[in-house]
This record gives C-alpha cells, structure tokens and sequence, in this order.
C-alpha cells in the first residue's frame, strides 16, 4: 500500500516538474518574440535628431501637428507595450525560478 502511495507521489511529482518546464520554456518563447517585436519597432522609428538641420529652426508642418495620430506615434506606443510585456513576463520568469535556487519552501 504504500509503494502505491510512493508511485501517486512520484506521478504527481512527475508532472508537476513537466508543467513547470512547460512553463518555463512558454515563458522564453515569449520574451524572445517580444524582445523580438520590440527590436523591429524601434528599427522602423524614424531618428528624432535632425543633424545640422535642428540648428536653423523647424517650421510647423501639417504632419507636426497631427503628431498623436501619425504612423510614429503608433510605433512608440506598440514598442512601450511590447517591452511592458517584456519586463513583466522577465519578472514572472524570475519568480518561477526562485524554488529552483533555494529549494522548495516549506
């Protein structure tokens, strides 16, 4: 009876570590693809410094003033929450971990 106690404890050890590696290995899949994005967001910004330009002076645009609902402005907000993303799937990936470094708590 016992032995078959140990086999349900071993089992559900099992896959409880099988769950956690799953996990683990989503959760890199996933900063990796935002890591990803966030790269290739910030490629396809435009250089807010004009060079020797921005010594004479800009005048007022059409597309200056509409700055908030330009292409730019959607490229700066989409790379703010790709890497919020990033930074909070870092931080539950860190605390996954921490039973890993110092043991289980009990």
């Amino acid at each position: 009876m016992i032995n078959s106690l140990l086999e349900v404890v071993n089992f559900w050890n099992a896959s409880t570590e099988s769950v956690y590696y799953a996990i683990n290995y989503t959760l890199v899949i996933l900063m990796a693809v935002a890591a990803l994005a966030a790269i290739i967001l910030v490629m396809l910004q435009p250089g807010n410094s004009q060079g020797i330009d921005a010594l004479g002076g800009t005048s007022e645009t059409f597309y200056g003033k509409n700055k908030g609902r330009s292409i730019e402005s959607k490229l700066k907000m989409w790379t703010i929450i790709c890497l919020a993303v990033l930074a909070v799937l870092a931080i539950v990936f860190f605390i996954l971990q921490i039973p890993a470094i110092w043991g289980p708590v009990e």
